[in-house]
């Protein structure tokens, strides 16, 4: 819970660094649609951390422009969270994979600068908790409820984010810290 609540402080502070006395309206043009495929690199917390160090993903947005400084957003991709070894037992945990699916807005607060948040489902396409070459074929893959906000910077090319997503259903309540790198292109 430390690790996450500086990692919020520093993204806060970064941002309050970057804010001029001018608020600049952003480069998200009305009516435009702009694609990005970014990478996604995921720490775990909660207990997802208790099978899963880290994870990655690859996913795209598409992005549509409501204002010169507002635009909504359907995220969609692969994350992916490695197995770990449960203690010192030589028993490592399967790793769990999840297709997330989002919608979402960004706010644009100053020239290049954002507040993000999306909502969504996540589909496990690996059971949660299952141990490596266990037999997962009785197990069940469920649905998650998806709730993220985020902070990030994005040019007429690039967007870099950090964001906190949390995942909740079936009795689990889990997350991770994502940092996203992404090249966005106008369609």
């Amino acid at each position: 819970m430390k690790k996450m609540t500086k990692i919020i402080a520093v993204a806060f502070t970064a941002a309050a660094l970057f804010i001029g006395t001018n608020v600049i309206a952003q480069s998200t043009p009305k009516s435009a649609l702009r694609l990005g495929l970014g990478v996604e690199g995921l720490l775990p917390t909660g207990n997802l951390h208790d099978i899963s160090n880290v994870g990655i993903g690859g996913t795209a947005r598409l992005q549509y422009g409501l204002a010169d400084n507002l635009a909504l957003t359907l995220t969609s991709g692969y994350y992916n969270f490695f197995g770990k070894e449960l203690g010192n037992t030589n028993i490592k945990t399967a790793s769990y994979g999840m297709i997330p699916v989002k919608l979402g807005v960004k706010a644009f607060f100053t020239q290049n600068l954002y507040f993000g948040a999306e909502v969504g489902a996540g589909f496990e396409t690996k059971t949660f908790g299952a141990l490596k070459n266990q037999d997962t074929e009785g197990l069940s893959k469920n649905t998650k409820l998806i709730a993220s906000p985020g902070i990030g910077y994005a040019s007429q090319k690039w967007d870099v984010g950090v964001r906190y997503e949390n995942y909740s259903g079936q009795s689990n309540n889990f997350g991770t810290v994502g940092l996203r790198i992404a090249y966005g292109f106008g369609l």
